[in-house]
């Protein structure tokens, strides 16, 4: 199965001060998630997992997240949904700042999670009708049982899952069918937003596709929000309407999807596209792949200043001296990096 062809949306500006637009629906400022460390004789040293992160996004928009493994992409998504409680931040939902307890139980009414892997984020003691209907029952969404089996059969009818699979349990379907259970369990809420943590990479190619044109048809009927996080990014380009590229704990790029694939300024973005393999093979011979020296720090004892400065090729003593403002260069298009306007 091949992917659908995702008609363009309209492009939305954001973080800039002379650009007035719409309340965006999710805001993220200054995220940090910290974890102490045991290093022995009872001193603890904090891992920067998420170290000062800040993005919008729009009502309506799919933004993707890149970024090498370890980079903190998945726990970016868990923070902003508060199953890890912020070191520190601000995540702000419709203008209202999720801060209480009772905070989070309305924003999770309106924002829920599909899990990387569809074998063991589904209860093999229950049954699909059960795994879907759990966040009715939590947030009290129906009067009745008829209705609750109504609406459960809708969620699954939305998925592409027969009636008849409501009285089987997770171990009986395929990798695909199960993440579509996840699906249509993170959709019983009725959600404005969601996060998509690697939701395809544990499954076959073909099996990919089908749920991705999944993403992109509900997307459409139901008005959803994302934040797709990937490490595919032919399939980010394919569904996101605005890619924001990380490394070790920071936002290292952020412009619409376009602009990523054919003029990235970051040298770890021009890096990562240069990875990705092209089909036509006089374009891929003519491609010069960017090779990164050395490997990736570890967030326990990240670089000084710039984060990718001991792998750049373009690195200079100001690199490793100050941390770089991830700022507006061009309309919509965010870099951190000292050397942007030199080196592009």
């Amino acid at each position: 199965m091949r992917l659908q062809q995702k008609p363009k949306r309209k492009a939305v500006q954001i973080m800039s001060d002379n650009i007035k637009t719409e309340q965006p629906l999710i805001q993220v400022k200054n995220l940090k998630q910290y974890f102490d460390v045991n290093m022995g004789w009872f001193k603890n040293k904090p891992l920067k997992a998420v170290d000062d992160v800040s993005f919008n996004i729009n009502k309506g928009e799919t933004l993707g997240l890149v970024g090498e493994s370890g980079c903190g992409k998945t726990t970016v998504g868990r923070t902003i949904l508060h199953l890890y409680k912020p070191t520190s931040g601000e995540v702000i939902y419709n203008g209202n700042p999720i801060k209480t307890k009772a905070d989070i139980k309305k924003f999770r009414e309106k924002a829920t999670m599909v899990f990387q892997d569809p074998y063991s984020s589904l209860n093999p003691r229950m049954t699909v009708s059960d795994i879907i209907g759990e966040p009715l029952d939590v947030h009290k969404l129906y009067e009745n049982k008829k209705e609750r089996e109504e609406k459960i059969l809708e969620l699954m009818d939305h998925v592409g899952l027969n009636s008849e699979h409501a009285a089987r349990y997770a171990h009986e379907f395929s990798g695909g069918q199960r993440q579509r259970i996840g699906i249509a369990r993170s959709l019983a809420v009725n959600p404005d937003f969601i996060v998509c943590d690697e939701p395809v990479s544990a499954l076959d190619v073909s099996i990919q596709a089908q749920v991705i044109n999944m993403f992109d048809e509900l997307q459409d009927k139901l008005g959803l929000t994302y934040l797709f996080i990937a490490h595919d990014l032919l399939v980010v380009r394919h569904i996101s309407d605005r890619i924001a590229v990380m490394y070790i704990g920071k936002m290292v790029e952020l412009a619409d999807a376009e602009t990523i694939y054919t003029r990235p300024l970051h040298p770890y973005s021009q890096s990562l596209l240069s990875a990705v393999p092209v089909p036509d093979p006089k374009i891929a011979r003519a491609n010069k792949r960017i090779v990164l020296k050395g490997d990736i720090p570890s967030p326990l004892n990240a670089p000084s200043g710039c984060p990718f400065r001991t792998r750049c090729q373009y690195a200079k003593p100001i690199c490793a001296e100050q941390v770089p403002e991830f700022q507006e260069v061009e309309k919509g298009h965010f870099v951190a990096c000292h050397r942007v306007k030199e080196i592009n």
